[in-house]
């Protein structure tokens, strides 16, 4: 671990300044969004449902290979464009500014056994509020890693290229659990809580209505097919779940994103929230196909500056964040998908181990940032 502040030449000033110049292109994105934005998203929950339904028909012939194939990955892909491009950016209220019911993030249900509102309260008012702060940032490491040096080695910690392993293949089963903070529910007299009680019903209502979809009602209208379009469909939500918990994993955890204490945050500018989130996240490059299959999550910097612009304009603000990140001397981590993924899983590996060097003395480091 160093202990290296690499924001440490920045001045107050400086950092306040980065902030307004940050509000400037965030106004200007908001400014001038249109009709042509709204048709983007129409254009893309259009195509998904059509791709969905197409490939669910396919199957419903799954007992032959070929349409067994084709309808899985139409399925797979329907079920990523839903997942993320179209449910997490909708339900971030990046459309709400259209004023359309059925695209709203207060009406907005998805294919997913997390049920929305308690997703965007840990992922939204959570997630994007504490970025990346240990202790309070549940997506850090999900709950089940040890995501810093800093943190106590512990020998279960051996496990977690496992744990993470098996979270990726259960992603939303995984999403689930931490929307519910079982870690700290789990004693008796927690589970006791009414709230608590209500919010897991309500997870339980939303995996019996998923699991009914997918694996007996489609199944089931396929006839002589049942067993291809189940083993299809669980194909699907793996390839989906796989897929989805690769990209958050390169959007905050390969090696150069920061990692900050608790401390770190206490009041916290405007313009400080906004360097802990160019330090806390990273990027992935790649086509424009790339990033509609990441639902533009590929651009994860950019979406942990301003999660409620529209996912469509992220490229072009792409360009405009960049720039400053070259004027104020800070690193823009980003990289192919198959090296931000590499990154990611060695950091992992690299913290299931004991430190191999001794902590440095809370004298001698930087309290406020933690640089893996």
């Amino acid at each position: 671990m160093t202990a290296i502040d690499p924001t440490a030449h920045l001045t107050a000033e400086q950092i306040e300044e980065l902030g307004r110049e940050l509000d400037a292109i965030r106004d200007e994105v908001i400014a001038g969004r249109g009709e042509k934005d709204a048709a983007y998203i129409r254009k893309v929950i259009s195509a998904q449902r059509k791709l969905e339904l197409a490939s669910r028909g396919v199957l419903l012939f799954s007992l032959f290979p070929p349409a067994w194939l084709l309808g899985t990955a139409g399925l797979s892909v329907a079920k990523i464009m839903d997942n993320m491009e179209i449910g997490h950016n909708v339900l971030h209220g990046q459309w709400d500014w259209m004023r359309d019911p059925k695209i709203h993030s207060t009406t907005w249900e998805w294919d997913h056994v997390s049920p929305s509102e308690q997703w965007k309260h840990s992922h939204n008012e959570l997630h994007h509020t504490y970025t990346n702060v240990m202790g309070k940032d549940n997506d850090l490491g999900y709950g089940i890693m040890r995501v810093d040096e800093d943190q106590k080695w512990h020998p279960l910690h051996l496990g977690q290229p496992l744990w993470n392993f098996l979270n990726a293949c259960f992603f939303e089963y995984g999403i689930a659990a931490y929307d519910l903070e079982l870690g700290k529910n789990l004693p008796k007299q927690q589970r006791r809580s009414p709230e608590f009680r209500a919010r897991a019903k309500a997870v339980g209502r939303k995996i019996r209505k998923q699991v009914l979809k997918d694996y007996v009602i489609h199944p089931l209208l396929s006839g002589p097919s049942f067993l291809p379009t189940l083993a299809a469909t669980f194909t699907a939500n793996l390839v989906r779940n796989i897929w989805s918990h690769s990209v958050i994993m390169c959007g905050h955890f390969p090696e150069g994103v920061q990692v900050f204490e608790r401390r770190s945050i206490e009041g916290e500018t405007r313009g400080q929230w906004y360097l802990r989130q160019m330090m806390g996240s990273a990027n992935i490059s790649g086509s424009r196909a790339m990033h509609f299959m990441t639902g533009n999550l590929s651009h994860q910097i950019e979406h942990h500056l301003f999660p409620d612009l529209p996912s469509n304009r992220y490229a072009e603000v792409a360009v405009k964040v960049r720039a400053l990140f070259e004027k104020y001397e800070l690193q823009y981590v980003t990289g192919p998908l198959p090296k931000q993924v590499f990154s990611a899983w060695h950091r992992v590996f690299r913290l299931s181990l004991p430190n191999r060097k001794p902590k440095l003395r809370t004298a001698d480091r930087e309290p406020e940032l933690l640089a893996a």
